[in-house]
């Protein structure tokens, strides 16, 4: 008999496998499973059972339905995280693949909840990403990524967001004011491009460009040296033909 099921205190160890134990017994059931099933399942003491049951029940991990468990809100919370990580995985090898294929740094994000969020960058020590040395969600002016993604938005949602964050130059080529941005706006969206020179960080070119992923703005983007300006729009050009088919591996959930 496994230590603790013999009448003595179980160990914190052993408590928490059992747990586990558990809920994998219940994960087994869709429609859910009765406890006297579970504790055969589990391989338990029908007694330590409806122990750890109304414990996990508690604290919501688990939920009784007409004498029946099931798994309950906070257990589904932790399978979503677990879900969009390798998600996040998924999207960070397909932009890698995309970069070594443009040599540049490529880049994934979305507007959610009033707030710029770069969801995933190809990672290559000889395309390296363009360091965040001003918050990303504070210079949504000063970037292709938060130019795209503002572009993106209605009139309202956009001046909120400037209410929030406002016009203030990171580099000697930023935007200078409200008027020019909403102006810089305008051409982004009759273009379906924003183009970025070292605006956001000195030595650095960026081009991003929106893409339809669920109901949220989104956006793919590339940077590069200042040197390979020259480069910028043609590796544009390339991104947005191959966005089509990323667009099978980005298609996942943003109300995650």
């Amino acid at each position: 008999m496994a230590n603790g099921e013999s009448g003595s205190p179980p160990t914190l160890i052993g408590s928490v496998r059992r747990a586990l134990r558990l809920l994998e017994a219940v994960g087994a059931h869709a429609d859910g499973a009765p406890a006297k099933q579970l504790a055969r399942e589990a391989g338990l003491p029908l007694a330590t059972t409806y122990h750890l049951l109304r414990t996990l029940a508690h604290e919501g991990y688990l939920q009784r339905e007409n004498g029946l468990f099931v798994v309950g809100a906070a257990a589904e919370a932790i399978g979503r995280a677990g879900g969009l990580r390798r998600q996040r995985v998924q999207i960070s090898q397909a932009l890698a693949v995309a970069g070594r294929e443009l040599g540049a740094a490529v880049y994934f994000a979305v507007y959610r909840e009033g707030e710029v969020e770069v969801v995933a960058v190809s990672d290559d020590p000889g395309r390296p990403s363009v360091e965040e040395w001003v918050d990303f969600r504070s210079t949504a002016h000063a970037h292709a990524i938060g130019q795209c993604l503002l572009a993106q938005l209605d009139e309202a949602a956009r001046r909120e967001h400037l209410s929030r964050y406002p016009v203030q130059s990171t580099t000697p080529f930023s935007v200078r004011s409200e008027g020019e941005l909403l102006h810089r706006l305008d051409t982004v969206r009759r273009c379906q491009v924003a183009y970025e020179r070292q605006e956001y960080a000195l030595g650095t070119v960026c081009s991003a460009i929106p893409v339809q992923v669920g109901a949220a703005a989104a956006t793919l983007a590339v940077s590069l040296p200042v040197s390979e300006l020259h480069r910028l729009r043609s590796v544009t050009d390339r991104l947005r033909i191959k966005a089509e088919a990323a667009l099978t591996t980005l298609a996942f959930s943003i109300s995650i």
